[in-house]
């Protein structure tokens, strides 16, 4: 069974590359380009694993780190951060929101299927 991974990320840009770069690493990936769809989404479908951009309008993806986290469903669900952010502090932030991994855009498609597979325990 392929693992499914929620992207949300409001540059659709950055959501269609990050998308192609796990797609090709054989996941099938669900998008969000805000937290009101990845919440919707969320309702649906639990997915495997989610990666979050910080930077969005409305509820930064730290803010939707700590909702994620409360919800019964995704208690447990691993949360990389993927932001162009790399300063400490907002490194801190999303780990105590309850990410399990923080790093910093712009990231190499190997090294990004790389730490997905090994947050989701696959070999790679």
């Amino acid at each position: 069974m392929t693992d499914v991974i929620l992207i949300v990320d409001d540059e659709i840009g950055a959501l269609t590359l990050i998308g192609i770069m796990l797609e090709r690493g054989g996941f099938e990936v669900i998008k969000a380009r805000n937290a009101g769809e990845a919440l919707m989404l969320l309702d649906e479908t639990t997915p495997d694993l989610i990666i979050l951009d910080v930077m969005m309008p409305g509820m930064d993806g730290i803010e939707l780190c700590a909702v994620i986290r409360e919800r019964a469903p995704t208690v447990e669900t691993p949360i990389l951060i993927l932001s162009a952010r790399g300063d400490a502090e907002s490194i801190i932030r999303g780990m105590e929101a309850g990410a399990n991994d923080y790093i910093p855009k712009p990231i190499l498609h190997h090294d990004l299927v790389s730490k997905v597979r090994s947050m989701l325990g696959q070999t790679a």
